[in-house]
Order: C-alpha cells, then structure tokens, then sequence
C-alpha cells in the first residue's frame, strides 16, 4: 500500500532481524548507505513500558540546570539584536541598497532567514518553559516562555494549555489537538487537482504563509470543538474559567509586540518595520509549520481511534527528521522529537543523548527520517492527504492519497 512513497522517501527500515544494528547508527550521520525497503511502525502495544524507557536513559538527561538555559537564550538576545543594529543602521541607511530594488530584495532574503532562524528558537525556547523543562523553576519558565513566545507572536499561555493536550492525545484521530488527519470522505474533490508540481508549489507556498496564523486565530488545522475556538479568546471552549485570565495575559503580550512593531513603522516608516520585523516573522512561521507538520506526519506512522489509542502508542507515533545543520540551529527539536513526546520535560541539550539510550528499547517503534526536509516537505503533502482505516487491523489509521 505504501509502495508509492520509495522514490521520495529514505527510510531506515527496523525489521526485528536488523533492529539492534540500526539502533546504533548516529543520529547526526547522512544516508550515504543504500536505501532499504520502508516499513510501517508496529501499532500494537509495545513490549515495553515508559518505565522501561526511562531507566535506559542516563539520569543526567532529566536534570534541568537554569543556568545552562538561560546561555542559550543570552546567545540568542545578542545574535537578535546585533542583526536588529546591522539591518536598521547599516543595511537600511545603505545608498546601494536604497538605489536598488534587487539588492533590497537579497538584503531582505538573507536577513529575514537569518533574523527569522533567531526568532524560531526564541520559539523553542518559549516551547520548552511551556513544559517546565527550561528550569526547575515554574515561575521562571513562565516569564521566558511569555516573553520569548510573545515576540513571535504566540500566545504563551493559551498555546501551552493547547499543547499540552496535544501531547496527552497524540495520535488519537478524535481528540488529537494540532493537525487533525482528514478522513477521504471529508477530503474535498479540489485535492484531486492539487496534484501537479504547479498546484503543489501554491499550496506549500499558501500554507507556510497562513498555517501558523490561521491556526492561532480560528484552530485551522485543530481539533473540532462545538463552537468558535481561537487561541485569542478567553471564552474559547479550548480554555477553562480559571484560564482565562492568563489567556488575557497572552493576549496583551501579543498586542504589545504589535505596538512596538507599530511604532517602528511610525518612526522609521512602514518599509523599515517589514524589513525589520515582517520578513522575519513571515520566515520564522515558515520554519514552524515545516518542523510541526514534518514530525507527525507520515505515512509510515499511525493514528487510532478510540478502540486503540492508548498514550504510549500514541507518543510514539511520531518520526525524527534530519534538518542538517538546522537540527542545532533549533535546539535539537526536529531530530529528538519522539524523546520530547516521551519526556516533554527534558531540556532539549539532552535529548540527543538520551534518544541514543533508549533507541535499542524502542526497536521497531522508533523511526527516523534522513531525507532533506524540503524534499520530505514536497512528498508529505502529496502522500498524506487523508488517513484510511487498516483493512486488517479496525481502530488503526495510516495516511493515503489515492482517489
């Protein structure tokens, strides 16, 4: 069923003959070895428990030290406002640049991927306080992730009580949080035309574009509640009443970056704070929904309904990607996504190592990915349009896109 996929697909295959030689291959290494033959995941339930998992895991990993963290957010501070001073006192002010569209355009290019790579591990970092695995401080981690995430434009607080729930019903086709799979009778006859390089460049284009907004402001891509359902409202039905206030909180933090950014257009003019801000920002959602979508969606992976879901089952339904040098420049994230799902408060400087320690655990159910993202990107979106139910297995969903 899944034959389609090995042309742009590079798998690392775990059949039980091989799975204590995969399981030490480095994770930093490339696909320099010959492509083996794809295999799904196993869905039933696992030989072993998180129990299991966690005792192969060095103690260390579980430590979360403020100070470490803290130095990866002062290297980041800097880096921003260094390119922040290049860009608004030397890029800007540059008569080259100000006689010529094409070297403001490439001056844009370069600074917005630069500045909006900061700005996404900004992001990082506000996601790792929202799990408490910043420090062992709550109130610390609150304060970093509110004002990390707000700069991005992220509701702290409402994005940390959504996601929570999304790692305590990953995989689940019901009560997933992020990024409901589509059943084929819910697909819309459009998708059938959507096939062709032209359409799919559209679509990549339109969804790095609004994907992250969208979903912030009306739940595109969320889980279906009975009425309107927005990260901004305090009365969402995604929030309860002892939530709203802080809601209210992330919402003011929001509004005061746009303040900010709407001072800038005022002093500076309105091309300045898109230069400064705009690109960045429209960059960095990029990022976001490239990793986020890349991580949980596969066709090697599965989804259950209610009769099979179970939260181990459902955390580990979940694929490591290789993003090459990106893997550092956000903080370990796409590569060590199943250890973040397993341990949601380990600090991303271990979760290397300990991904290493309990691959051999794992076995079958760990998967990882070394194509390039960008290809994995192009291929996804064209193989996973909807989940359809095994015809061997009831309550077990893979994703398919034929017609």
């Amino acid at each position: 069923m899944c034959l389609y996929i090995q042309a742009d697909f590079k798998y690392i295959n775990h059949n039980n003959s091989e799975s204590r030689h995969c399981s030490k291959i480095n994770m930093e290494q490339k696909s320099n070895s010959p492509v083996k033959r794809a295999s799904r995941s196993p869905h039933v339930k696992p030989p072993f428990t998180l129990s299991d998992v966690k005792k192969a895991v060095p103690p260390h990993c579980f430590e979360r030290s403020a100070i470490r963290s803290l130095s990866y957010l002062v290297f980041d501070v800097i880096i921003l406002f260094s390119l922040y001073h290049i860009a608004a006192n030397y890029i800007l002010t540059s008569e080259l640049v100000q006689s010529s569209k094409l070297y403001l355009v490439t001056a844009g290019i370069i600074y917005s991927v630069l500045q909006g790579l900061i700005l996404a591990r900004f992001w990082v970092i506000g996601h790792e306080c929202g799990h408490n695995a910043f420090s062992e401080y709550q109130w610390l981690d609150d304060t970093v992730g509110f004002i990390t995430h707000s700069v991005v434009l992220f509701p702290y607080f409402s994005f940390k009580y959504s996601h929570h729930r999304h790692h305590s019903r990953t995989g689940s086709l019901e009560e997933e949080e992020f990024d409901v799979p589509l059943l084929k009778s819910q697909v819309s006859f459009i998708f059938k035309y959507l096939k062709n390089p032209v359409a799919r460049v559209l679509v990549i284009a339109l969804v790095l574009v609004v994907a992250v907004p969208l979903y912030l402001l009306v739940n595109f891509r969320g889980r279906t509640y009975d009425r309107f359902a927005s990260h901004f409202d305090p009365y969402s039905p995604m929030f309860s009443r002892k939530q709203r206030a802080q809601v209210l909180l992330s919402d003011a933090g929001c509004f005061a970056v746009i303040y900010a950014v709407y001072k800038l257009a005022m002093l500076k003019g309105f091309a300045s704070a898109a230069f400064i801000y705009g690109g960045p920002y429209l960059f960095t959602n990029a990022m976001l929904i490239i990793v986020a979508v890349l991580q949980h969606t596969n066709p090697l992976v599965p989804y259950y309904d209610h009769s099979e879901w179970e939260w181990l089952k459902g955390s580990m339904a979940t694929i490591d990607r290789d993003f090459g040098i990106l893997n550092t420049v956000f903080h370990q994230q796409p590569n060590t996504h199943v250890a973040h799902h397993l341990f949601p408060k380990m600090p991303h400087y271990h979760a290397v190592e300990a991904t290493k320690a309990f691959k051999p655990i794992l076995g079958d159910y760990y998967q990882y990915d070394f194509t390039p993202f960008y290809k994995s990107l192009w291929t996804t979106l064209n193989d996973c349009v909807y989940v359809e139910e095994d015809e061997k297995n009831k309550g077990v969903y893979w994703y398919n896109n034929k017609f």
